[in-house]
């Protein structure tokens, strides 16, 4: 071998030692990660501590109108520690396709009793009109997806202060008052001490959910000569997917037809036979 082969050789064998270096270098660093954890699950299983865990069980609306919607989030928190850990704060935010329609935080909500589970409610209230001047593209009667994020922060011993993040979606409607119409008033009896009608009333329900009507309460005011023009003002009760709401009704400046009723087995389909009251 000649002599100009020599420091080719020095230089790999140079390379080859620092690569071994760096391999112990690498191992003794993962060593010791491994090291540190094992003393620490060996400190927890020794003193008995442990991180909480938290999950997000329910989302409720207790009360839903055209002007806002109050939600409570439920907030099942484990506390694996034998001492009461303090619940620091609660930070909270709903986003709807990454806008945010509201945030809080609640400070120093609370306690975790010793080796216990607690529910935690969080209230948030969404204001309609908040949400709409500020999002033009959401419309009244429409449904919108929503994610809920929520920092619960704690303080154990031995861990210190922790933050346990939580996520849960879903959907929430933008509820819009549903049109109606008194198509007509049809008499069925007339006397000194009463008068009896029903009224033949028209829903139109603008909203991107189904309207369940279980109760209406209204007044209607008969407002011009002949007796056919209206206005109308009141409330329905309705089943929806979202829970129950109570809607408004309303109608000024409406028109409709004032009936006789017809005997006993009359076809009444044929409004046209029947008399006009003026």
């Amino acid at each position: 071998m000649s002599s100009s082969d020599k420091p080719e050789e020095v230089v790999e064998r140079d390379a080859k030692e620092k690569d071994d270096k760096n391999e112990e270098k690498g191992g003794f660093i993962e060593k010791v990660k491994d090291f540190i954890h094992d003393i620490g699950e060996k400190i927890e299983e020794a003193i008995g501590f442990g991180k909480p865990t938290a999950d997000v069980t329910g989302i409720h609306i207790p009360k839903i109108n055209l002007e806002r919607a109050d939600i409570v989030i439920d907030v099942l928190v484990t506390n694996p520690n034998p001492i009461p850990i303090p619940l620091v704060d609660i930070d909270y935010l709903i986003e709807s396709d990454g806008r945010k329609l509201v945030s809080g935080l609640i400070p120093d909500a609370g306690t975790i009793n010793a080796h216990g589970s607690e529910t935690v409610k969080i209230p948030v209230s969404l204001i309609y009109d908040d949400i709409k001047n500020t999002y033009s593209d959401i419309k009244p009667g429409s449904i919108i997806p929503y994610k809920i994020k929520v920092n619960l922060i704690v303080d154990v011993p031995v861990f210190g202060r922790l933050t346990l993040p939580l996520e849960k979606t879903g959907e929430i409607p933008i509820p819009y008052k549903p049109d109606i119409d008194l198509d007509k008033i049809q008499f069925q009896s007339f006397s000194f001490e009463e008068t009896v009608a029903v009224l033949h009333l028209k829903l139109d329900n603008k909203n991107d959910f189904d309207l369940g009507l279980n109760g209406l309460d209204y007044e209607v005011w008969l407002t011009d000569r002949k007796s056919t023009g209206y206005t109308m003002k009141g409330n329905i009760d309705v089943d929806t997917p979202f829970g129950a709401m109570k809607l408004p009704i309303s109608k000024e400046g409406g028109t409709t037809r004032l009936k006789k009723d017809k005997g006993v087995g009359e076809d009444d389909d044929d409004d046209d036979d029947d008399e006009v009251y003026n």
